[in-house]
Order: C-alpha cells, then sequence, then structure tokens
C-alpha cells in the first residue's frame, strides 16, 4: 500500500497466494507466507477461497466466492452499484479500480478522482485506491477520503500510462 500507513499494530499488508501460483492442495507453501506474515504481525489476505483462508488463519478473504462468510472479506469495486452491494454484504474493506489508467489493464476505461471518490463514499468502509496510483496521486485521494493505495508500477519505478 501507499504512504499512509495505520498504526503498527493494524498494519495490513496483503499476500495474495494467487499471486504466487498457489492453488488449493498446496497449503505447504501458503503455510510458510502464512507463518511470516504471523510473525511479522501483517494482515494475511487469501483470494477467493475461504477454505484456504481458514486453513491458513488469514485475516481476510479478498473477493470470496459464494455468499456471506464468517471472515471479514475485500471487495474489488468499479461501480457505485458494486459498493453499495459489498457494503450490503458486509465488506471489511474495498479496491477501488482503476482510478487512472494504467498498463496493467491497457485500453480499460478509468474512473478518474471524482467517480472513484463516489464510488469510496458508498462502500463506507476503507477504500483502497488501485490503478495508476503514485503518491502525489495518492495524497490528494487520501486528504478527500481513500483510506490507501496500492500500485504495481509506482513500486518498480514504471510510469502508467
Amino acid at each position: 500500500m501507499g504512504r499512509h500507513r495505520p498504526a503498527a499494530d493494524q498494519a495490513c499488508r496483503y499476500r495474495l497466494p494467487t499471486l504466487f501460483g498457489l492453488t488449493r492442495g498446496e497449503e505447504g507453501a501458503g503455510g510458510r507466507i502464512a507463518d511470516i506474515c504471523h510473525r511479522r504481525s501483517l494482515a494475511l489476505a487469501i483470494a477467493a477461497d475461504v477454505d484456504l483462508a481458514r486453513t491458513l488463519g488469514a485475516d481476510l478473504v479478498h473477493n470470496p466466492s459464494g455468499p456471506t462468510i464468517d471472515l471479514p472479506f475485500s471487495r474489488s469495486v468499479h461501480s457505485v452499484e458494486e459498493a453499495e452491494d459489498a457494503k450490503a454484504d458486509g465488506a471489511t474493506l474495498v479496491f477501488v479500480s482503476p482510478v487512472y489508467p494504467t498498463r496493467s489493464h491497457p485500453g480499460g476505461k478509468a474512473l478518474h478522482r471524482p467517480q472513484a471518490l463516489r464510488i469510496a463514499k458508498a462502500a463506507g468502509v476503507p477504500a483502497i485506491a488501485l490503478g495508476g496510483m503514485d503518491e502525489l496521486k495518492s495524497a490528494r485521494l487520501e486528504r478527500e477520503g481513500f483510506y490507501g493505495w496500492a500500485g504495481i508500477d509506482a513500486w518498480l519505478g514504471g510510469r502508467d500510462a
């Protein structure tokens, strides 16, 4: 996530096993990642797989499949309607994207700041900005209501479109 970080005891860094190519049945590698997160007091989020999240003692499930679950969860949202649905379903956190044009989704239609802010507000929970983000863009969004931001190129020294 970006410059804005919560207090150390609440810090969240997302370790999504799908980024490492892990799938169901490969809890050994996931277990090693979970151990690192637990030792470093990092929140562990697992993408989609509620059973794997339970097995690994995850703190959050991102975009869980199926209806409501008994674990905190986050959702990716791209419209006010999706944000309202996430809120109604009990999401703990939302990822709003793509706020700006980004190389990871060439040709994708960006929301831009005003619409992204409407979506974040509609969610009623902490919102993380994704898509074409950097520290300068995030500072304004955070002053206007976003909780934080995440990105790829911002960390690799690349420039989004």
